[in-house]
C-alpha cells in the first residue's frame, strides 16, 4: 500500500491506495484519507484504511474458485454411490408428473423468498388458471418459474451467462423491472438473517461477469468428471455466493441446480420452505468452509420427500 499526494490549488490532499491483482485484470483500491493532515492524524488514518482495504480484498478472495479443493477418486466414487440412493429415476417421470412437481416447486422456492401465496392457491393457479385475491407480483413470479421449468427441460445450454440472464428474464419479467440484467454499478448485495445479522454479501459487483465466468469454465472442464449432483451442488452454491442480480437469486440458483440435474440424467429437486433453515446452513457450509456435504445429505432426504408427495399424488388421482 501506499500514499498518495494530490495538490489541489493550495491544498493537499491525501490517499492510501493499493492494487489487487486477479488474473488479467487489476483491481485498485483507494481510501481518502483528508487534506493537509499533520504527522499523527496522518499516520491514524493510515491505519484505519488500510484495515478497510484489506477486509475489501477479503470479500474479493473469499469467492474464488468453485470447489477450492478438487475431488480425489475415492471421494468421486463416494458421491456416485449418493447418486444411486436417489429414490426417483428421470425416466419415469411422466407429463403429470412434471406439472405436479412444478406446482410443488413453484409454491416452495417463491415461499422461500416471501411469497405470499399458499400451495393451494399455486395449484389453483397454474392447474385452473384461478386467481387468488393476492400480490399480482407474487402471481406473475408464480407463473414465472413455472415457465422456467419448462424451459430448462427443453433448452440443451447447460451453463452460461446468457442462460442465467434469460431464467432470470423469464422469472421476473412482469414483476421486476431489471429482469435479465445483472447488479449496477453501486449495488451491492447483503443478506440479513431473521436477528438483523448478516448471513451473507455477495461479490463486489464490479467481480460479477469474472466470477460467473469462472464458474461456467470449471463446470465445462469438470461436467464429464463429477458426479450430477456434486456439479449441480457446486453450481448452484457458487452461483449463491455471487448473488449476481439485485433480486431473485434464491429462484435462479435453485432452477439452474435443477438444470444442471436434468442435463446429467437425474430427477428434479425440489427445496421444501420447511426445510429452509437446513437449506441455509448447507449454503453457510458450502462458502466458509468449502464443505458440500450438506448440500448433498440434504439434496437425498428432499429427493425421498419428492417422491412421497408425487406418491401421495398418484394416489389421489387414482
Amino acid at each position: 500500500m501506499h500514499l498518495e499526494k494530490r495538490k489541489v490549488g493550495k491544498k493537499v490532499k491525501y490517499f492510501l491506495s493499493h492494487s489487487y491483482r486477479e488474473g488479467n485484470k487489476v483491481h485498485k483500491f483507494r481510501k481518502y484519507l483528508g487534506q493537509d493532515l499533520n504527522t499523527n492524524l496522518l499516520e491514524e488514518r493510515k491505519i484505519i484504511a488500510e484495515k478497510l482495504i484489506l477486509e475489501e480484498i477479503h470479500k474479493y478472495n473469499v469467492i474464488n474458485d468453485p470447489l477450492q479443493i478438487e475431488l480425489s477418486t475415492k471421494e468421486i466414487y463416494e458421491m456416485k454411490k449418493l447418486e444411486t440412493q436417489i429414490p426417483l429415476k428421470i425416466s419415469h417421470l411422466s407429463e403429470k408428473d412434471w406439472e405436479e412437481f412444478s406446482k410443488i416447486f413453484t409454491y416452495n422456492t417463491n415461499a422461500i423468498e416471501g411469497s405470499k401465496l399458499n400451495q393451494a392457491e399455486v395449484k389453483d393457479l397454474l392447474g385452473k388458471d384461478k386467481w387468488p385475491d393476492k400480490s399480482k407480483e407474487d402471481i406473475a413470479e408464480a407463473f414465472g418459474v413455472d415457465e422456467a421449468i419448462s424451459f430448462i427441460r427443453t433448452t440443451k445450454e447447460h451453463l452460461s451467462l446468457n442462460l442465467i440472464q434469460e431464467i432470470h428474464k423469464i422469472v421476473f419479467k412482469n414483476s421486476k423491472p431489471f429482469a435479465g440484467k445483472f447488479r449496477n454499478k453501486g449495488e451491492e448485495v447483503v443478506v440479513v438473517g431473521g436477528y438483523g445479522n448478516i448471513v451473507h454479501e455477495g461479490a463486489p459487483q464490479a467481480r460479477i461477469a469474472e466470477l460467473l465466468k469462472q464458474l461456467v469454465n470449471w463446470y465445462q472442464k469438470n461436467k464429464h468428471k463429477y458426479p450430477g449432483m456434486v456439479l449441480a451442488g457446486v453450481v448452484h452454491n457458487q452461483f449463491e455466493n455471487i448473488h449476481p442480480f439485485a433480486d431473485g437469486n434464491g429462484r435462479v440458483g435453485r432452477i439452474l441446480l435443477n438444470n444442471i440435474l436434468i442435463k446429467h440424467n437425474l430427477p428434479p429437486i425440489n427445496i421444501d420452505f420447511n426445510n429452509r433453515g437446513e437449506y441455509y446452513t448447507s449454503l453457510q457450509e458450502y462458502e466458509k468452509r468449502h464443505d458440500l456435504k450438506p448440500t448433498l445429505k440434504l439434496y437425498l432426504k428432499e429427493y425421498a420427500d419428492l417422491k412421497k408427495r408425487l406418491g401421495d399424488y398418484k394416489t389421489t388421482k387414482m
